[in-house]
């Protein structure tokens, strides 16, 4: 089957739509940063870079650390962007795009995502890191992909108290998971739509749910924790299970949502994060 111009869109040199990107331009192994400034932060510990490209807030650098082949692109903020960011690169991997057919073979990714996030238990402190074991949307982008879920999720939309948010649940990839050791804390992230009213920050005007912190601190998924919240990593999750890549999330920790406390050196933090993700994959 080939696939209409209007639903695989391509640029004049026959690369992805928003990415900008041709198939050889990525390695097997993606760190997706949400800001752009992140991208020569990752960047500048690869031991060479071949390719630079950007087209709006999506930018790639591809190079090597040794003799692996690895990309960090920025996906800029929230699920809308994932959305956009994951379908390229299933397009990347998986269609012929001079044919505008499917590949007959299946090709995998590592997809890491780095980022920020904010604690939701009072004993994970700012700037320390955190590898999700598991993503919980209350974003609702996966609701528009067909797929069984895998776990029961009982009354969670009951006790979250907001009627239009419908929560699911994707796991992270178990192989990618094994490479990080104690050194990093483990739990389920939640993934928000927004910053502040999703985030339960109500500033000058009130929220539907302000207490939406202190809520899902005191959730528990099968004996599990809500650990932390962000605005990407379930949609990664679940659209690179879809997709059939391999995914994991770190999550740089900057405030605490229980403590009201907030990192003094973002930066630093997340330079670490950087530096101890690469490491555990490499």
């Amino acid at each position: 089957m080939i696939i209409a111009e209007s639903e695989l869109i391509l640029n004049a040199d026959g690369s992805v739509y928003h990415l900008h990107l041709q198939p050889e331009d990525i390695g097997n192994t993606i760190i997706l940063v949400g800001d752009p400034d992140r991208v020569p932060a990752v960047s500048k510990h690869f031991d060479q870079i071949e390719l630079k490209k950007q087209k709006r807030e999506f930018i790639t650098h591809t190079g090597r650390i040794g003799s692996n082949r690895i990309s960090v692109i920025s996906t800029g903020i929230g699920t809308d962007n994932i959305d956009i960011v994951l379908n390229e690169l299933d397009q990347l991997q998986h269609l012929d795009l001079a044919t505008r057919e499917v590949k007959s073979q299946k090709q995998d990714l590592n997809i890491i995502r780095v980022g920020t996030s904010g604690a939701l238990q009072s004993d994970i402190l700012v700037d320390s890191i955190l590898v999700s074991t598991h993503g919980l949307g209350l974003d609702g982008l996966l609701w528009y992909y067909p797929h069984t879920p895998k776990f029961e999720l009982g009354n969670l939309q009951d006790k979250l108290g907001i009627p239009f948010v419908k929560p699911y649940l994707f796991e992270s990839n178990q192989m990618l998971l094994a490479k990080f050791d104690e050194r990093f804390l483990k739990g389920i992230t939640a993934t928000c739509q927004g910053f502040y009213g999703p985030q339960g920050r109500g500033l000058r005007k009130t929220v539907v749910e302000p207490n939406l912190p202190q809520k899902l601190s005191e959730i528990r998924i099968e004996n599990h924790r809500i650990t932390n919240f962000e605005m990407e990593t379930a949609a990664i999750l679940g659209l690179s299970e879809i997709f059939g890549f391999r995914a994991i999330s770190v999550n740089a920790i900057l405030a605490n949502r229980i403590n009201h406390t907030f990192s003094k050196d973002p930066d630093k933090i997340v330079e670490s994060a950087i530096l101890h993700t690469l490491e555990a994959l490499f």
